[in-house]
């Protein structure tokens, strides 16, 4: 491959490069690390090469040519293999608010558009700057802004109505269709297709993220508040008075009283540690420095420790009534994370 032509697919690739950028300057909570960003643009590229024989296949099984695949069946395909990495994220609690969704999101997308552009690279070595130009703030921004719409509108949702779970990434799904598939009908029309996804994909990501912004801070405000008074409760013994304390005293007829008194000390650790990463979040707003240290670290194992004397049985039974939300699990897994690299760095 000629070495202009290299130089002129990254180009194309700039634009959705500067894009991603633009949204993890604008995270003012600092929700996802570099390295998942790199690993979710690294699904973004596996999933653009799966797009071809899959593509192939569709294209001889429907008897359609390129350009009809094009407009009509390939945006299903390309935001349905985008779209997996995402709902996966989603069933593990990894994505929490809609700003770390937007971030994911479009770096799925960002992935998928630079695996795009070195194919393009190598099969139309020939294309001029102009046509690198068109595809870097066409369609690139289109892939990235495409799936973090999707990840947006599906977060949106989960917050809204508990309990979705696969439901819930279906509105989205189809409206990150629609987009594309807008697109690409006007394929024949680059510069148009490209002014249109200028103006309107950055335009309704911005405004989503600074609603989300808002929102974090006011949740994080509140849960914090909420979450130190349960704390006190706990330490002053108030707890044992409440409903969810009853119930796991009650728990001592189907267990052991050794396993109740775990599941105190788990809940009063998980609580410490939710308190610990609300702070953390909540400085970083307010741009103070704040990291998770190796005492962090230390207190997770003790968490898992209790988890697995407590036993998967017993954990189940009292889930439901220590009412965990998803962003305070996902506030959890964030800490750990940042919390082992640094005891892996000390």
């Amino acid at each position: 491959m000629p070495a202009h032509s290299l130089l002129e697919a990254a180009l194309g690739f700039a634009p959705v490069l500067l894009f991603l950028t633009a949204l993890l300057y604008l995270d003012s909570f600092k929700l996802v690390s570099a390295a998942h960003v790199f690993g979710v643009m690294l699904f973004g590229v596996l999933a653009a090469a799966a797009t071809y024989p899959i593509s192939g296949l569709l294209m001889d099984a429907f008897h359609v040519d390129f350009h009809d695949y094009s407009r009509f069946m390939a945006p299903a395909l390309e935001e349905g293999l985008k779209a997996a990495m995402i709902i996966w994220l989603f069933a593990r609690n990894r994505i929490g608010f809609m700003i770390d969704a937007a971030i994911l999101g479009a770096a799925v997308g960002a992935g998928f558009a630079l695996a795009e552009n070195i194919y393009y690279a190598y099969v139309f070595s020939q294309a001029n700057l102009g046509t690198w130009i068109v595809r870097g703030l066409g369609t690139a921004v289109m892939h990235s802004g495409t799936t973090a719409v999707f990840a947006i509108a599906t977060e949106a949702l989960r917050e809204r109505r508990e309990g979705l779970g696969l439901v819930a990434a279906i509105p989205g799904f189809l409206f990150a269709i629609s987009l594309h598939a807008i697109f690409n009908q006007f394929l024949d029309f680059p510069i148009a297709s490209t002014a249109g996804v200028l103006v309107v994909l950055p335009l309704m990501l911005m405004m989503a993220i600074d609603k989300s912004e808002h929102e974090v801070h006011g949740w994080l405000i509140h849960d914090y508040e909420s979450h130190e008074h349960l704390l006190a409760d706990i330490q002053s013994g108030r707890f044992l008075h409440s409903e969810a304390g009853a119930f796991i005293l009650s728990l001592a007829a189907r267990f052991s009283k050794k396993t109740v008194a775990d599941i105190f000390a788990y809940l009063k650790l998980h609580t410490e540690l939710v308190i610990c990463a609300e702070k953390l979040l909540l400085a970083r707003e307010q741009g103070e420095p704040a990291h998770a240290c190796r005492a962090d670290a230390e207190q997770f194992a003790r968490l898992h420790a209790l988890e697995r004397r407590i036993g998967r049985t017993a954990l189940l039974a009292v889930w439901p009534h220590l009412k965990f939300s998803r962003q305070e699990l996902y506030e959890l897994h964030a800490l750990e994370h940042e919390a082992q690299h640094a005891r892996a760095a000390g």
